[in-house]
């Protein structure tokens, strides 16, 4: 019992010092980490067990943790280093693609294809979003979307904020198709062997039908918006795509990494290579070829990231160990009865209204543990649990400034541009926008699921 109330204390703790921001994020988790496992496994349990499961270090060193044969396994609890390992790589892969103009060019390209004009970039400029971020980091797609953007803007004379807005909706949205789109994702994947095209075929089918509907969405909340521009424009220079790319080697090669880890990804259930694989493997072959600059591409790495990561999966670790995630699952088990739809409904709507206020990174790795007792108790299919879980927490945080790290960053280019985005405006219309899409997916899981 003792041992329970300390780890709630320090799990909450952590939330609320994230919340805060007053101290970095990676700092409180690692020092929420440790004192789980000074006090909780130390002093209260006495366990070097729990210690040695929740660090989950000679996982790394087992064959399965690199190749499986089959399907691959459930992820032993702690700290999951397939996770780390593989965002790692990907990082080191987007640093390249950067330094090589890629996704400066792609953005020209796109907007020379529709011939520059307003609303076609409005609407190309969503889908490209959301495409983007089923493979990419959506904060590396908004960075680079969200420059284009204010450039095209300033050229053309149309506010940037409508486009900025939809495309920091369909980057979370985006993220939300593919286990690798968003880290709530990754950690989903990992630890309960699900893969890419499980992923593609379940939350990618529900993220494509709700992007339709929020296409249309958008365009009839903008469209007087971005039609009131300048019509004399005979003597605008435009960017043109090839000005992007500095330098067409580095260019050629960037593009090859990338589509070899789609290629792996969308392949790793038949080839038996893990996520940890594929991200160490796509970052050596991103520092080889990057040559004499690896070093500087190393450098650009989001090591806090990183380390935030690993703190979150120790404290996570001591609510599993003292078996409070235990008692979250026999209490939503409880409130639901025995009729799933029930339980589906509060899993997605806790999950969504969760992650629009607080980081959804550890909300989903909090509710892992909590779905697999439901799936247990409830002999309700796991997979179901999981795809709800992962669109609540993904769509979810699109409804506030800071429900997602993409939000943020978007919000601060425009900011920094001189058009502020205050949460009155924000709100005004991603938080209608986030409701239609979580009743949308919720539809979607009752049709297929039930």
């Amino acid at each position: 019992m003792t041992a329970q109330v300390f780890a709630v204390i320090i799990f909450i703790v952590m939330f609320a010092l994230i919340v805060s921001e007053k101290i970095e994020r990676h700092l409180v988790s690692l020092g929420c980490g440790i004192l789980m496992m000074v006090i909780v496994f130390g002093i209260c349990m006495h366990s070097g067990s729990a210690i040695m499961e929740t660090l989950n270090i000679k996982n790394i060193f087992t064959t399965g943790f690199w190749y499986q044969a089959g399907q691959a396994e459930e992820a032993s609890s702690g700290i999951n280093w397939a996770t780390i390992i593989f965002i790692a790589g990907m990082m080191v892969m987007v640093e390249g693609m950067g330094r090589a103009g890629f996704f400066r060019w792609l953005c020209l390209w796109i907007a020379e294809k529709v011939k520059y004009k307003t609303i076609p970039i409005f609407i190309t400029f969503m889908v490209m979003s959301f495409v983007l971020a089923m493979f990419i980091d959506s904060i590396t797609v908004i960075l680079f979307l969200a420059a284009v953007t204010i450039e095209l803007s300033q050229l053309l004379k149309f506010s940037p904020v409508p486009v900025i807005l939809s495309e920091i909706f369909c980057a979370n949205l985006g993220g939300s198709a593919t286990m690798c789109g968003d880290p709530p994702n990754i950690i989903i994947g990992t630890s309960l062997g699900y893969t890419f095209g499980d992923f593609i075929g379940n939350t990618g089918v529900i993220a494509v039908i709700c992007l339709i509907f929020v296409i249309f969405y958008f365009y009839f909340c903008f469209r007087k918006e971005l039609s009131t521009t300048t019509k004399d424009q005979a003597a605008v220079s435009y960017p043109k795509a090839k000005e992007a790319i500095k330098n067409k080697k580095d260019f050629a090669v960037s593009t090859v990494i990338f589509a070899c880890a789609v290629i792996l990804l969308v392949t790793h259930a038949q080839t038996g290579l893990t996520v940890a694989t594929i991200g160490l493997f796509i970052g050596i072959i991103t520092l080889l070829s990057a040559g004499k600059e690896a070093a500087a591409l190393l450098k650009k790495v989001d090591y806090k990231t990183l380390l935030f990561f690993i703190g979150l999966f120790m404290v996570v670790g001591g609510l599993e160990q003292t078996g409070i995630l235990t008692l979250i699952a026999d209490f939503i088990a409880g409130v639901s009865g025995n009729n799933t739809m029930l339980m589906v409904a509060i899993v997605l709507w806790i999950s969504a209204i969760a992650s629009a206020f607080v980081d959804n990174i550890p909300f989903a790795a909090t509710m892992i543990p909590v779905i697999k007792s439901l799936s247990q108790m409830q002999g309700v299919d796991l997979s179901i649990l999981a795809w709800t879980l992962a669109i609540g927490t993904d769509i979810g945080g699109s409804a506030t400034p800071i429900g997602a790290s993409a939000n943020v960053v978007g919000i601060s280019v425009a900011s920094q541009n001189g058009h502020v985005i205050g949460w009155g405006k924000y709100c005004k219309y991603a938080a209608p926008a986030t409701v239609l899409v979580i009743l949308v997916s919720m539809v979607c899981i009752y049709v297929r699921y039930f």
